[in-house]
């Protein structure tokens, strides 16, 4: 009895042995970073999402002069146009600030969406609301984007 207890702990002893020298260490994964290519393909989409933001004045105005076409076609024109282009930065993020970028077009939807509705309605004050919040939503995607800088930059 006693020499099958120690035929079998020296069988067990091998399998452990055994076992950890076939196991592989754990190598320390370097962080997500952008490639050459995903920072040439997001940069290219910047300048025109960055234009709307910078004609935010504009609707703000047409809303207040309560101008409804020109508010509606601002929101279907520049402001869509925008939000397509995000749509296409996003397969370019980082996995991490990808779930992010995604919410933020849900919002700026939904807030265009309000907007267009106030502006059936003759509601500025609603209008004005989303407005500010629209804005915010484009400068919360422009602040997930890399900072990169140009080549006439460097």
């Amino acid at each position: 009895m006693s020499r099958q207890r120690s035929l079998f702990s020296l069988i067990l002893v091998l399998l452990a042995t055994f076992l950890i020298s076939c196991g592989s260490p754990t190598v320390a994964k370097a962080p997500p970073t952008y490639t050459t290519a995903q920072l040439t393909k997001i940069q290219v989409y910047v300048p025109d999402i960055q234009a709307v933001r910078d004609r935010s004045e504009e609707l703000e105005s047409l809303i207040k002069q309560k101008d409804w076409i020109n508010v509606s076609n601002f929101i279907h024109g520049p402001i869509t146009q925008a939000r397509l282009n995000i749509t296409y930065v996003i397969p370019n993020l980082l996995p991490k600030e990808q779930s992010a970028a995604r919410q933020i077009v849900r919002d700026l939807f939904n807030h265009l969406l309000k907007i267009d509705q106030a502006a059936t309605d003759g509601n500025t004050l609603v209008a004005l609301n989303n407005q500010q919040a629209a804005v915010a939503d484009i400068d919360k995607f422009l602040d997930l984007l890399p900072q990169t800088s140009t080549p006439a930059e460097s």
